[in-house]
């Protein structure tokens, strides 16, 4: 299974989110997946990517050309992929995937997250949506979902359309028991 990651880019992240996002890209290519991802070298990103690296996976980076620039990529990519623009890098990543595993960040991520999120809802994939909820930093997040359908913004059946972990582990077990592809009406929101 082709998986892509979604993270931060930033550079001044603590630790523990950099140990468990390259636990994860480790496990990930242990169990034979490849990794499609924005092509960073650096914070989460670069963090799966090494974690695929040292167990040997698959990596392909996928990254808009203005981004091509010394000491942002990851060097170790098996094939790099320029695009024009960010709306290309996600639609490339998007169509070559085939589960989303969304690790912490910023905006940046939660766009990916909310684009991946809104195309299920609408029926246009079914692919697994994990958020790898690293020590609590997605509780919030998942607080205002759970606010939405609460204040009659958003269906109760689209909080069943992603997964929660909390461990590389339970994102393969998630990956492992995730249907490949879903339907929106299994999920009863039509």
């Amino acid at each position: 299974m082709t998986v892509c990651v979604y993270g931060a880019s930033s550079t001044q992240i603590d630790e523990r989110y950099i140990i468990a996002t390259e636990r994860l890209g480790e496990m990930l290519a242990r169990a034979g997946h490849d990794l499609v991802y924005g092509g960073g070298g650096s914070g989460l990103m670069g963090a799966a990517a090494r974690g695929m690296t040292v167990a040997g996976g698959r990596i392909v980076g996928v990254v808009p050309s203005f981004l091509k620039v010394d000491g942002i990529l990851y060097e170790h990519c098996d094939e790099m992929i320029y695009t024009d623009t960010m709306r290309q890098r996600k639609q490339v990543m998007d169509e070559r995937a085939d589960a989303f595993i969304i690790t912490p960040g910023g905006i940046g991520t939660y766009e990916e997250f909310f684009e991946m999120y809104t195309l299920k809802q609408l029926g246009q994939h079914g692919k697994p949506l994990i958020i790898f909820n690293i020590d609590g930093y997605y509780d919030r997040l998942l607080e205002m979902l759970r606010f939405t359908v609460e204040e009659g913004f958003m269906r109760p059946a689209s909080l069943l359309l992603y997964t929660v972990a909390t461990t590389p582990e339970e994102v393969l077990e998630q990956l492992i028991a995730a249907p490949q592809t879903v339907s929106i009406k299994d999920t009863k929101f039509v």
